[in-house]
């Protein structure tokens, strides 16, 4: 970072604007924590092109985050991870309702970004194979993934 600090009011307007590109795009957003916003396709109504909508919202917070940081003279990264699988959603408990995602895909997805390089959307091998007739996807190859062992994964470069 340079000469903006991660503050709420820096947070604030990049996830406004991660917001309006949920939006455009159909998704859901779930939440935030901390640094972290989680958005998910084809919940709650299903849509055939989910792991496309995602890709195409992925590449745009790239965009987003590049025109934050030369109106504010910042150098702030992202890392994204994506992840395709069935979840369980809905809202537990009875007090503070709050609609959440669990299961394995979702699990999968934050490993995913966890492990993931700055500025960079890391996908797996089931979202490569959603993605891989309309995006150019670079091989990153074998990973350990803390949880999940050695898994493929791929970069996701852009729109073809």
């Amino acid at each position: 970072m340079n000469s903006i600090a991660i503050n709420r009011g820096a947070l604030n307007e990049i996830f406004s604007r991660f917001d309006r590109l949920t939006d455009r795009h159909g998704l859901e957003k779930i939440k935030t924590i901390g640094d972290a916003y989680m958005v998910v396709g084809g919940i709650p109504h299903p849509r055939p092109d989910h792991a496309e909508a995602i890709a195409d919202m992925a590449l745009e917070m790239q965009q987003e985050l590049e025109i934050f940081n030369r109106q504010h003279h910042a150098n702030l990264k992202v890392r994204i991870g994506i992840n395709t699988g069935s979840v369980i959603a809905g809202v537990i408990g009875k007090k503070k309702f709050i609609y959440d995602l669990w299961g394995d895909a979702v699990n999968t997805a934050s490993r995913m970004e966890s492990h993931g390089i700055a500025d960079s959307i890391q996908v797996t091998e089931e979202t490569y194979q959603h993605l891989k007739d309309r995006f150019l996807l670079e091989d990153r190859g074998i990973i350990q993934v803390k949880g999940k062992g050695e898994m493929k994964t791929y970069l996701l470069l852009s729109r073809k």
